[in-house]
């Protein structure tokens, strides 16, 4: 418990990234410019920065399996599975801190497209079904989660390794012509059209406090991705920086029930990475 600082708690770890190839797709750089621009407008100060450990085989393996994790951490995927993935952040801790404090945001996370035994879609371990398998089996009550997923790609490797999870609800609203070709089944999906602006994305708000009535979560993981945005490279909707009001009223809606949220960036594309970055930011700042 960090007991210096009584504001919003912000996960972050310098080791967020490592070192890709150039030109690589995936914007990793943009994990440590999110911090540095909070910093920088004094959004938040370097001291409700909580820093994760590093996740542990044993934490991992309660949603993926031996054999991959084996294989990932020793170094041994093959070059098909290479391809599929497209290459642990702090979730665990930003939903530990939100159960204590109500609220916490990472700078990182949202690798919604990991499956039990395989990577994809620049996703290689599912921060998102690693965090609520955490809570749920190191709680000494029953509790029950809500995953909310409004990246524009549908969080399809959550919704399978949460289909059998009556305690894990699984809410995406994504791209219906977007990857991943092969859509999962959530609990709840809106799939919506190309080209979709701010007013018709944020009229699906209305499904939220209906969930947080039926459903009442203990916890609520928010995937606030950011490619959603017209300037997103592989995003294909047509929303502004409205974004802030998605973010706004999902936290609201969320804290106004008493329930605890940890938020995660999710997926955001631009070669620009401080463009990207500042946008990212967004949720912090919301």
């Amino acid at each position: 418990v960090r007991h210096e600082s009584s504001g919003l708690p912000i996960i972050h770890h310098s080791r967020y990234v490592c070192e890709l190839p150039a030109n690589h797709r995936f914007p990793m750089s943009k994990f440590p410019r999110v911090l540095h621009f909070l910093l920088l407008d004094q959004v938040v100060t370097d001291k409700q920065v909580w820093v994760p450990e590093i996740a542990s085989k044993d934490l991992l393996s309660g949603v993926h399996t031996e054999d991959y994790l084996n294989n990932f951490i020793n170094g041994k995927i093959d070059e098909r599975e290479q391809r599929r993935t497209g290459f642990p952040w702090g979730t665990v801790l930003a939903a530990e801190v939100a159960l204590q404090r109500g609220l916490a945001c990472s700078t990182a996370g949202g690798t919604h497209h990991a499956f039990p035994s395989y990577g994809s879609g620049f996703c290689l371990l599912n921060d998102l079904a690693v965090a609520a398998k955490y809570v749920l089996n190191t709680s000494l009550t029953k509790r029950k989660i809500l995953i909310v997923d409004l990246d524009v790609h549908q969080g399809d490797g959550t919704a399978f390794i949460f289909k059998e999870e009556p305690s894990v609800f699984t809410f995406s609203v994504h791209c219906g012509k977007n990857f991943p070709l092969r859509k999962q089944q959530s609990d709840l999906d809106i799939s919506v059209e190309d080209g979709l602006e701010d007013q018709e994305y944020l009229s699906t708000k209305e499904h939220l406090p209906w969930l947080l009535e039926t459903f009442r979560p203990d916890l609520v993981l928010y995937d606030a991705g950011v490619d959603p945005h017209w300037d997103d490279e592989l995003g294909r909707l047509r929303l502004t920086d409205q974004l802030y009001q998605r973010d706004l009223y999902v936290m609201k809606t969320v804290v106004s029930k008493g329930v605890p949220i940890a938020t995660v960036i999710g997926g955001g594309y631009s070669r620009d990475i401080d463009k990207l970055a500042l946008r990212h930011s967004i949720v912090h700042r919301a």
